[in-house]
């Protein structure tokens, strides 16, 4: 017999304060769908916010694609044509019937702030994917297995899709364009050089590009040994050490001390095999110690990370812009790059989305990116000159590139092919070509500069008098007697030299 004196134990009460929903408004949802179908131009407001996915509810992205449908094929999205086009697509009876549309669109009579109700639904989709993606994150995390830094790589790509995907550019009312275009056209006027960039340091390509713009993704490609990097290093010195522009130069391939070295020999004009051996002559102790000074304190910043991501590119390019006021940054190079934590069925894929964050990033920064970049191996197959010339189609592994590029620059040595007069006469021992293939805000066209291999160095050719066939060897000024100086200058030992040189 069961004790009727004993009180029965009720059942603990649920508590539902930690309970969680995934973030929707299922009641914006319907008033949204109500006016799609009711207003046909309501399409046009909401359709680079909404997309089928963005709706919670299964039955409400059956319908709202049979409106887009609709919408892309000209045809009205009322009550009736969205019912045959969601019969069409086998759709209707998953999605409540013809009654359910019915429901929709008969408390709603117009389609008044339906923007703002889309942007309600997409910020919930948003949240809902953040959650989803913080969600695999963190299961991974606990995963012993999983290597934490992929797992940080897909992290941020995951992110960087999202942001992405997510990214809407507002119009902008002409009068304050007009004001800034005015502002760069005063400032150009003002400027005896016609200078509206940074400058290059080259006359013939500051004539020819103004500059390098800000906002532009400026692509320098070349066959190995043309000498990119040195041309790259030297845009970097005229900038950093000359005109003191602050530059961020991001090294894939090379050490920071491997670039340091190659800048040293470039501004003391110091043989860049004597800066490994240390075996200097006695004016160029002298010319290291004082450029080294020159160098010192210099807004240079180089960063060397390998298998550089460009998500990782991102966070340190806003930090160092934030920072260090950062007006131009320099890559080498943009086939070493990758996306991780982004899945692509081929590279080419992947080298298009990273030309085109690149692209996105000189935008949002407001300042010029220059990267590197390899070209594919058709130029050795091509005979003349004009067929070892550089072409467009030359740019490895993406077509993308020279979409996303508003200027592509090819580095030319034609001497490196026994070429050795160009088809105007020119002389092109010791000269390299930099030829402008594409140039979206201005003119096309090829650029002479004098190419010093032994210091990494390119110049202006008034600067440096091209010397004979005999010191020349292997399309590299060899020799000390070009330097100049004294040679008979007592040699400094190094124990003499400034406390903070690296020698």
């Amino acid at each position: 017999m069961p004790d009727n004196n004993k009180r029965q134990r009720k059942p603990a009460p649920v508590d539902t304060t930690y309970g969680h929903l995934q973030p929707q408004a299922i009641d914006v949802e319907k008033v949204v769908l109500g006016a799609l179908m009711v207003d046909h131009d309501a399409f046009s407001v909401v359709s680079e916010i909404l997309r089928p996915e963005t709706f919670y509810q299964p039955a409400h992205q059956h319908i709202y694609q049979a409106i887009q449908t609709l919408n892309m094929n000209e045809q009205p999205s009322d009550f009736i044509a969205v019912t045959q086009q969601m019969m069409k697509d086998d759709t209707l009876d998953k999605s409540g019937g013809p009654a359910y549309l019915t429901e929709l669109t008969s408390h709603v009579a117009s389609s008044a702030h339906i923007e703002y109700y889309a942007h309600i639904l997409a910020q919930k989709y948003t949240a809902r994917q953040l959650i989803s993606y913080a969600g695999k994150i963190e299961t991974e995390a606990f995963d012993d297995t999983v290597d934490v830094d992929h797992l940080m790589q897909e992290a941020e790509g995951n992110l960087f899709e999202i942001s992405q995907k997510n990214m809407r550019q507002d119009y902008t009312q002409i009068d304050p364009v007009i004001q800034e275009a005015q502002t760069i056209l005063q400032r150009a006027a003002s400027n005896s050089s016609g200078l509206t960039g940074i400058t290059t340091g080259y006359t013939d390509l500051d004539e020819m590009t103004s500059g390098w713009q800000s906002s532009d993704l400026v692509i320098i490609a070349g066959r190995p040994a043309m000498g990119k990097t040195s041309f790259a290093l030297s845009l970097a010195k005229n900038a950093a050490i000359d005109n003191s522009i602050p530059t961020a130069f991001f090294s894939l391939e090379m050490s920071n001390v491997q670039l340091v070295n190659r800048l040293i020999s470039n501004v003391c004009e110091i043989s860049g095999h004597k800066i490994l051996n240390g075996q200097l002559e006695a004016d160029e102790w002298k010319r290291l110690d004082v450029n080294l000074r020159k160098m010192q304190g210099k807004p240079l910043y180089i960063d060397d990370t390998p298998g550089l991501s460009i998500f990782e590119l991102r966070t340190k390019a806003r930090r160092l812009v934030r920072e260090k006021g950062v007006k131009i940054i320099l890559i080498d190079y943009l086939q070493l790059m990758n996306a991780n934590g982004m899945r692509f069925s081929n590279r080419q894929e992947e080298v298009s989305t990273i030309s085109r964050s690149m692209k996105g990033l000189a935008k949002e920064l407001n300042i010029p990116i220059i990267a590197l970049s390899q070209l594919n191996r058709t130029v050795e197959n091509r005979e003349g000159i004009e067929g070892k010339r550089p072409q467009l189609s030359d740019l490895r592994e993406s077509g993308a590139i020279e979409q996303d590029a508003d200027m592509v620059l090819f580095v030319h040595r034609p001497e490196y092919y026994h070429i050795f007069q160009d088809e105007k006469g020119n002389d092109l021992h010791g000269m390299a070509q930099i030829i402008i293939a594409k140039h979206r805000k201005g003119s096309t066209g090829d650029v002479l500069l004098t190419f010093r291999g032994e210091y990494t160095r390119f110049e202006n050719p008034n600067e440096f008098k091209i010397p004979t066939s005999g010191e020349i060897s292997g399309g590299e000024i060899v020799g000390s007697k070009i330097n100049g100086g004294a040679g008979d200058l007592p040699i400094p030992p190094p124990e003499n030299l400034d406390s903070s040189s690296p020698f």
